[in-house]
């Protein structure tokens, strides 16, 4: 899904943007002429996934060692893009990590790296991206949840603390940002074909994986939401593969 020529100078971050459904949003949002800074918080995923993208886009692209956990480095990070090209459009709030086990089973080290990861790295991300936004009177903020956030699931307790947060936050902030032109909006997506998993997922130890969504179904959608008018604000958004297996 191309943008139109208005659009050729917008500027995204996409965090957890080197594979998976970062990187096909990193893609695809390169693709419509965007700019896009991309972080991630491993060093030879962000080099080889900058290498590559750079080959198709040019320095429409760059990447950056970000670990989202620490406040500081996405302040810095965030900061240095809206210093760079002059403003900030979209932010993809995308970084997560999964571990999954019996409630009275997970190590509260464990469960501290996802919560802090996919709760907190999003908090920080979001109230960066807001507060260079909110100036300039418009901006799309997109958190990537998952339906393990509208759905509790067995050895779920650190992943669904997280992804229901962040729901919370998602919705919390839409009300906060919405009257300054700040959209924020919060996509929920099933299954995605990442290599990503749990294991309570339908299907899970098939090893059929087809009927998954695929990470390009969910940029698809985030293109377009971006490409919603100014005045439409589809705040909540679910994806479920088509036909996923019987249960």
């Amino acid at each position: 899904m191309a943008l139109n020529a208005a659009t050729a100078r917008k500027v995204a971050i996409v965090t957890g943007g080197s594979r998976g459904i970062g990187r096909a949003v990193a893609e695809a949002l390169l693709g419509g002429g965007w700019r896009v800074h991309f972080c991630s918080r491993n060093p030879e995923s962000v080099e080889t996934a900058a290498a590559a993208l750079a080959e198709r886009f040019g320095d429409a692209v760059q990447g950056k060692v970000v670990d989202v956990r620490h406040e500081g480095e996405v302040d810095y990070f965030v900061r240095g893009v809206v210093e760079a090209e002059g403003q900030l459009d979209a932010l993809i709030n995308n970084a997560g990590v999964g571990a999954f086990g019996a409630v009275d089973e997970l190590s509260g080290d464990t469960f501290r790296e996802i919560v802090e990861t996919n709760l907190m790295g999003c908090f920080y991300s979001l109230r960066a991206a807001a507060r260079a936004m909110k100036p300039r009177g418009e901006g799309f903020i997109i958190n990537i949840a998952s339906l393990a956030g509208r759905n509790a699931m067995a050895g779920g307790a650190a992943y669904n603390a997280s992804k229901f947060g962040l729901v919370g936050l998602s919705e919390a902030a839409m009300l906060d940002l919405r009257q300054h032109g700040v959209r924020v909006a919060t996509l929920l997506p099933g299954s995605v074909d990442t290599g990503f998993g749990h294991p309570g997922g339908a299907g899970h130890g098939s090893g059929e994986t087809s009927w998954r969504l695929r990470a390009e179904d969910v940029a698809s959608m985030v293109l377009h939401l971006l490409g919603y008018p100014p005045n439409a604000l589809p705040s909540l958004v679910e994806m479920r593969p088509t036909r996923p297996p019987k249960r």
